[in-house]
């Protein structure tokens, strides 16, 4: 029976502390959430840093460098996951020309990937393409991706793609071809995101006929779906990812507490249908990274 790597996304970057206090924020908060991630089967870490006083998303390389610090420290194991996604979001003036409004914070790819080259986690994420996203969008061209997996592979970590929709896909398809991008690159389709690709198990099986054939893949889905997506991405043979940066609840009307919470109903769920977690040296394995 093949195993199944289950990631925890523990924080995430939008700004929704306020509306939802069990969001770990600190970097003692964020490390503590993900040992409890990976005592309740998380085998994966996905993580985002918060500034400590607002709890809006930061790209400072010292909460980076304590969370993953505090993790390694721990007695328990775990692979850890940081991303590179914050340093995109790009909000337009509507009044002047090449103008920013509130809410950007475009960055250069080195300042992206800073903490990755400095902290050399297992993994990192790598968005594969731009996304409109609340008031603006998120901003990825191929110049800028190309810059940042550079760095990624001279770090010797392994990239795992951010796929929004279809043209993400053939791009990270492009650039393998090219070898921009590892070909055992891990794959993550993001689903039901507003405008990007819908989370159906229709989109699912798009994304399975068109990915490069072997490489190993995940799916999350935001929201109301991120339960339903891991059972279909289990049922298709892909792996799963749920975390309180997706989804608050764990049924409708009842708000998670914790991300260990939503990790055991993933748990459950998987094993309801007759499948087993990778432990954290199994998504080693199975990812390359031993």
């Amino acid at each position: 029976m093949s195993l199944t790597i289950l990631t925890c996304a523990v924080t995430g970057g939008d700004d929704s502390v306020q509306r939802h206090p069990q969001l770990p924020v600190t970097p003692r908060q964020i490390a503590e959430a993900s040992i409890d991630a990976a005592k309740a089967g998380a085998a994966i870490v996905h993580i985002h840093v918060r500034d400590p006083n607002t709890g809006k998303a930061s790209m400072d390389l010292d909460l980076y460098r304590e969370v993953v610090d505090r993790i390694r420290s721990a007695s328990v194991d775990v692979v850890i996951n940081l991303t590179t996604g914050p340093g995109g979001r790009f909000v337009p003036s509507l009044t002047s020309t090449n103008g920013f409004d509130n809410g950007s914070n475009v960055r250069p790819p080195e300042e992206r990937v800073r903490h990755i080259v400095e902290l050399k986690p297992e993994i990192c994420s790598l968005d594969m393409g731009s996304l409109n996203f609340g008031k603006g969008a998120l901003i990825n061209t191929q110049a800028q991706i190309e810059v940042i997996a550079a760095s990624i592979t001279e770090a010797g970590v392994k990239p795992e793609l951010e796929i929004f929709e279809p043209g993400h896909l053939a791009l990270a398809q492009k650039m393998i071809s090219q070898g921009t991008i590892p070909r055992d690159s891990f794959l993550q389709f993001a689903l039901g995101i507003p405008w990007g690709a819908p989370a159906t198990a229709q989109m699912l099986s798009y994304f399975m006929g068109a990915m490069p054939h072997g490489m190993q893949w995940s799916a999350f889905g935001v929201g109301r779906a991120e339960f339903k997506i891991v059972a279909h991405a289990f049922l298709m043979g892909g792996h799963v990812r749920v975390g309180l940066e997706d989804n608050f609840f764990l049924e409708k009307g009842v708000e998670a507490s914790t991300n260990a919470q939503l990790v055991d109903k993933a748990s459950k769920i998987i094993g309801l249908l007759g499948g087993e977690l990778a432990t954290p040296q199994n998504a080693r394995k199975i990812l390359g990274l031993v």
